[in-house]
């Protein structure tokens, strides 16, 4: 594919990017440090080019796994929620200090779902993100585990960061959500039981037959799936607004994703490809 020719029109001014517990964690549980270091390099580096940048991030159940050297994701509640308080703490020290190392400061805000159900907090939530790109920081977000309840009640837990990603993207009027994950885009059949299975580059709409081709949890450290995924970018398409779905084994990509290189999915509504600018 001659990459010159397929260019994706990318005006990105504010970016929303999620990882996922598979960019932070490995496999075995050990936490990839390079990757961290990279992206806290890669969204620095954008600040200083004059955009504004919110990170979503998962992972902390699967740091504090890694702090207690437990082998397997307890299944009670109350102990996913322990390990979230561990881990989130572990992860956010993690972020500042490489996010310091390029001199670039950080603020966390700790979200859960019933903060956008009433006008009165999300409006302080959306001040508090405009506050924070308005000085050049970039706001880490993460769902609140520690007092968020069963994902069976959506009042106050989003139940994936796939999920909150969108949210947060279309709330603020984000122009582009990058969704790094352990997957290289959306196929048109499971990778894992047909070899011969190819990434779909772009999507318009999302319906029951999109749907059908997903399935299946993602990594053991994570709780989202493709399926989590496609509703992410079905709530990005009905805001008007983009979404790219994509490897995130090194989070350089994300330069090469804003330089308009054809990687991963990318969701755009069909409406001449544009994006809708808050």
């Amino acid at each position: 594919m001659d990459k010159q020719l397929n260019k994706r029109k990318m005006n990105v001014k504010r970016l929303v990017v999620k990882v996922g517990t598979s960019t932070l964690v490995y496999p075995s549980g050990g936490l990839n440090l390079n990757a961290i270091d990279q992206l806290a390099f890669v969204l620095s580096t954008l600040c200083g080019q004059g955009k504004e940048v919110i990170l979503v991030s998962s992972g902390a159940i699967g740091v504090g796994l890694n702090a207690l050297r437990l082998g397997e994701r307890p299944k009670d509640i109350s102990a996913q929620q322990a390990l979230a308080a561990i881990g989130q703490s572990k992860l956010i020290t993690l972020f500042n200090q490489r996010f310091n190392h390029y001199n670039q400061t950080i603020g966390q805000l700790l979200l859960t779902h019933d903060v956008f159900d009433f006008p009165a907090s999300t409006q302080h939530a959306l001040d508090t993100f405009d506050r924070l790109l308005k000085m050049h920081i970039v706001p880490i977000v993460n769902e609140n585990d520690s007092v968020a309840v069963d994902e069976m009640d959506h009042r106050t837990k989003f139940g994936d960061n796939d999920q909150l990603s969108a949210i947060v993207a279309t709330r603020t009027e984000a122009d582009l959500l990058i969704m790094l994950s352990d997957i290289e885009g959306f196929y048109d059949a499971n990778p894992m039981t047909h070899p011969d299975a190819k990434i779909i580059p772009t999507i318009h709409t999302i319906d029951d037959e999109t749907y059908a081709v997903a399935g299946g949890k993602g990594s053991m450290y994570g709780t989202g799936g493709m399926i989590t995924k496609l509703t992410a970018a079905e709530l990005m398409l009905a805001d008007q607004r983009q979404m790219i779905l994509a490897s995130g084994a090194d989070p350089a990509i994300i330069l090469d994703i804003l330089n308009g290189d054809p990687i991963g999915t990318w969701f755009t509504p069909e409406q001449k490809g544009a994006v809708k600018n808050g």
